[in-house]
């Protein structure tokens, strides 16, 4: 399995709660290993995937689905 990955930086401010259930929204796409934020970089969601499963353009949908305003970060 390929695991790359990728760095969405989200303009909103998330509290806790929205941010643990953006979290445990990430880990039902099929492929995504590891989505996590770090303490102190609120804004910015980290996310280990399978390349080969899922794709960075459904990572960032999937957060905009919330309503969130997100861009990938280096793409």
């Amino acid at each position: 399995m390929n695991v790359s990955d990728i760095l969405i930086h989200i303009n909103d401010s998330l509290s806790e709660q929205q941010r643990k259930a953006l979290e445990e929204s990430m880990r039902q796409i099929d492929g995504v290993v590891a989505p996590r934020f770090n303490p102190g970089k609120e804004h910015l969601l980290l996310v280990a995937f399978n390349p080969d499963a899922t794709s960075t353009a459904a990572l960032l949908a999937q957060v905009q689905s919330f309503g969130y305003n997100a861009q990938l970060v280096g793409a």
